[in-house]
């Protein structure tokens, strides 16, 4: 490829991939955001500073990396993709940015805890995220969540109200009420899929969250929490007794209906029902009862 410093930094992700001979891979939910000025505004609302440390989700073509690059100490850009990976590289180097860490790894096998402590400091987390792993990322995220201050993400716009959905509505789900114990969710900006090459069937919005330290409701035993959530949505459609009598949480059903009624929650009632406090107390409840048979 032979393009000028100049052509690289103004051409955009269409031109991009056509001159280096690449096109888009559906397979890794590949959309590029191609509007300058929509990068410039979730920097901005991002409200990321100098001194931040800052690990992107899926780099691809650097739409993002380079204006954060711009803003902060250090950038350290993760991207499956080593096509991709290649051609980033050329636009840092391009946009002469000494401070952007290009890292070919997938993003759900990459080591957290290791980069924060490496850079004593909490990381902020940033990308556009593909669709068939956003709710992983956040799993992995929330796991993650003493070393990271701050994310800043962009999801398709079903999946934003689902996280940000409010119990008893139809977009209540395991990943809403898991994020809602340890962190505040609040919508950034809404970005139209013409806005992205190739154009994805729905719009994106883009969501901050911002983990607690500690939780509102603090569980007594976390990974028993976030099973008990995922018992419960596991069958949504079935009352909470039957939900929760089960494989996963090796209860039988008159165990579910005991401690289901000493939490004061109705056997009948469904997960999407619940509140994360209710969660919170199910599960505590839960866990006495596993003590007591120890």
């Amino acid at each position: 490829m032979s393009c000028s410093k100049q052509n690289l930094n103004i051409m955009g992700p269409r031109n991009l991939l056509r001159v280096s001979h690449l096109r888009p891979k559906k397979a890794l939910g590949q959309n590029f955001l191609q509007d300058p000025s929509a990068s410039k505004m979730i920097v901005e609302r991002s409200k990321i500073e100098t001194h931040d440390i800052v690990l992107e989700i899926g780099a691809g073509l650097g739409a993002l990396t380079i204006p954060v690059a711009k803003q902060v100490n250090t950038i350290y850009a993760v991207e499956k993709d080593n096509r991709l990976l290649q051609l980033l590289k050329t636009r840092v180097l391009a946009n002469e940015l000494n401070n952007v860490i290009l890292i070919k790894d997938n993003i759900l096998k990459f080591n957290i805890e290791r980069l924060a402590a490496a850079e004593n400091k909490k990381l902020l987390v940033m990308g556009n995220l593909p669709y068939n792993i956003s709710s992983q990322v956040l799993i992995k995220l929330i796991k993650s969540r003493n070393f990271v201050s701050k994310a800043v993400l962009m999801f398709q716009e079903e999946l934003a109200q689902r996280i940000i959905a409010a119990p008893g509505s139809k977009d209540y789900s395991r990943i809403t009420v898991m994020l809602g114990y340890c962190a505040g969710v609040t919508a950034l900006a809404s970005i139209k899929a013409d806005l992205f090459y190739p154009k994805p069937k729905i719009n994106s919005t883009v969501l901050e969250i911002c983990f607690h330290e500690p939780p509102t409701w603090p569980a007594e035993n976390e990974d028993l929490l976030f099973l008990v959530i995922r018992a419960a949505f596991g069958k949504r459609r079935k009352t909470l007794k039957n939900a929760l009598a089960g494989n996963l949480l090796k209860i039988d059903g008159s165990t579910a209906i005991s401690i289901l009624k000493a939490a004061g929650i109705d056997p009948v009632r469904r997960a999407e029902t619940l509140s994360v406090a209710d969660f919170v107390l199910l599960s505590n409840y839960l866990n006495q009862y596993n003590l007591k048979k120890l």
